[in-house]
């Protein structure tokens, strides 16, 4: 019975997991003072406010597209533009984070989601410290501790976000967007595997996720606030505001493991992009903040020389 609830806790867990990593990554990758200005290309496009973005030139036959997502919202805010819809039908496949269309992630997320060595959540906190958390569990989410005992904190700071929704039905832009790749026969693939995901939590203490975790539920009221506030800066499109919120939010990660979190991930996604746009047209869904800073997928495919145009997405 256990095993059944965390299968249909796991789907949800997955698709805003990404959320959680880009809320802790952000913040110190926009933090960190460049060597250069923010050049004309990034302040211009991002007066144009579109999520939605066309890359060409170089050695590419066909143009690709750049989507930024955001990993949970009121199902009912989720809407695709007939551009958006008319650059996915052009391109021949659909790129995520991970491959959410893939039963193996499922499956493989059951595995990967426990810390190692048998740690569990009850070793990293004081007695009066778990009872916080279990407790905040039970009365808050509805859900006994002891289903999740064993599981990475990063995991159950993913599970706080639904609970910040102001609606009833929530869903993941991905998982949209999942639906509408399968009604236009595009293939779903994976830049990441679940197993590297999780392997990103592994790299980062279980100490100091755990102070994370306690530190998000102390402060739930405003992280609360915040995540209200970059829905409506993502709903209306702006990559700006987005990033200034993120600069100054509470939400944010200890700047050494801004690599782990967000740069290498950028810079590894911009690697096989390069290789994967030569063969074919490639429609990239991934976390809007990555899109942002020097080092946001944007700024780096320019820097590679290709030509990264915003498309009207309304």
């Amino acid at each position: 019975m256990i095993t059944f609830i965390k299968i249909s806790f796991m789907r949800s867990i997955i698709i805003i997991l990404s959320c959680c990593i880009l809320f802790y990554s952000c913040k110190s990758q926009i933090n960190k003072p460049s060597k250069k200005k923010t050049d004309s290309f990034t302040k211009k496009s991002y007066e144009n406010n579109t999520l939605l973005w066309k890359v060409t030139g170089k050695e590419l036959k066909k143009p690709s597209y750049v989507f930024g997502t955001f990993h949970l919202l009121c199902k009912d805010d989720i809407k695709f533009s007939n551009q958006l819809k008319s650059s996915l039908q052009a391109a021949d496949v659909v790129y995520m984070e991970i491959d959410l269309d893939d039963p193996s992630t499922l499956l493989s997320g059951l595995l990967y989601m426990n810390m190692k060595n048998g740690k569990k959540l009850k070793d990293l906190y004081t007695a009066d410290e778990y009872k916080k958390v279990e407790r905040y569990f039970i009365d808050s989410l509805k859900i006994p501790m002891m289903m999740f005992s064993g599981i990475k904190p990063y995991f159950l700071v993913a599970m706080l976000y639904p609970k910040m929704m102001n609606c009833k039905t929530a869903s993941g832009v991905e998982e949209e967007l999942m639906k509408l790749s399968k009604e236009n026969k595009k293939e779903i693939k994976g830049l990441e595997t679940i197993e590297f995901q999780a392997s990103v939590f592994d790299s980062i203490p279980y100490e100091w996720q755990a102070k994370e975790l306690l530190k998000n539920i102390d402060s739930f009221p405003v992280y609360k606030k915040e995540f209200d506030t970059m829905i409506v800066k993502y709903k209306n499109q702006e990559l700006s505001a987005m990033e200034k919120l993120l600069a100054k939010s509470e939400f944010g990660s200890d700047k050494k493991y801004e690599e782990i979190l967000l740069s290498k991930r950028n810079i590894n996604w911009i690697t096989q992009l390069k290789t994967l746009m030569k063969k074919e047209s490639v429609f990239v869904a991934v976390g809007a903040g990555h899109l942002v800073g020097d080092k946001g997928l944007l700024n780096l495919l320019k820097k590679e020389g290709y030509t990264v145009e915003p498309l009207a997405n309304k």
